[in-house]
């Protein structure tokens, strides 16, 4: 173990435990009221992935790696925790237990978050990230689901009366949907796919796409502050959505950069 583990490590948390706090707060929010111990649950959520982000926040670069490797079980024992709250949420919408304006599909879309956050921290902790090759294509896979996802959120929940944002909306839902079908089909044919053309080719496009959609979540998060439009969607669900596309393209910079470096060699 090595600074790099604990640097990663801090990174990974800081950015999901802020993430799984506001999944707490946005499922109490599509409860109805008396869901009264669904909403106690999703509070103590809430505190505990509070306590996590303002711990990580609090923590040195230079930690002890053996510390850092505690601390990652501790923080994987609390995301298997909140994975299965969202995945009993989940059951009981789907069987008509519960109502509220919880989608289904919103609740399936923050349990694989956590699940992805899970798997982060148990590939940090054993030392088995995944080799270039095989991080490109299921990260991207991972997220652009995620991203697809989030343009039919958006569409559902922007006033029918902004007809040009629901417009923008459904186009951005189908090009999400041809890539990820784009990134499926390549998954299904590895190894011999993964050749640093075909990926580079891959990353490249992605980029253009998820740059696009970024700047139309942040001119969106930006009118829905201002009060300058119509929808149902609060300023932090808009920001939090932002937050997810940053991220993204974050991670497709580093590919790119890395697949450079393997063509110079």
């Amino acid at each position: 173990m090595s600074d790099a583990f604990v640097a990663r490590s801090l990174d990974e948390i800081r950015f999901w435990s802020r993430i799984m706090k506001e999944h707490s707060l946005f499922l109490k929010l599509g409860f109805n009221y008396d869901d009264t111990q669904l909403i106690q649950e999703a509070d103590r959520f809430y505190a505990l992935f509070e306590e996590i982000e303002n711990q990580a926040l609090s923590f040195p670069t230079d930690l002890d790696p053996q510390f850092m490797a505690r601390f990652n079980s501790n923080v994987h024992t609390a995301v298997c925790q909140i994975w299965a709250f969202k995945r009993k949420i989940l059951g009981l919408i789907i069987s008509c237990q519960i109502g509220g304006n919880n989608f289904p599909l919103l609740v399936d879309h923050i349990s694989r978050e956590a699940a992805y956050f899970m798997n982060r921290l148990e590939q940090l902790n054993s030392g088995t990230l995944d080799p270039l090759p095989d991080a490109i294509i299921n990260e991207n896979v991972f997220f652009l689901r995620i991203m697809a996802d989030h343009t039919k959120f958006i569409g559902h929940l922007l006033d029918p009366s902004e007809r040009k944002l629901v417009e923008q909306a459904k186009e951005f839902s189908h090009d999400f949907d041809q890539l990820l079908f784009n990134a499926i089909d390549l998954d299904s044919m590895r190894p011999e796919s993964q050749t640093v053309p075909l990926l580079d080719q891959f990353v490249d496009q992605n980029k253009v796409s998820v740059k696009q959609l970024r700047d139309f979540k942040k001119t969106a998060h930006e009118l829905i502050e201002a009060c300058r439009i119509k929808s149902l969607i609060p300023p932090l669900l808009a920001d939090h959505v932002f937050r997810e596309a940053s991220r993204f393209l974050e991670i497709l910079d580093m590919f790119e950069a890395s697949l450079q470096r393997t063509k110079g060699c």
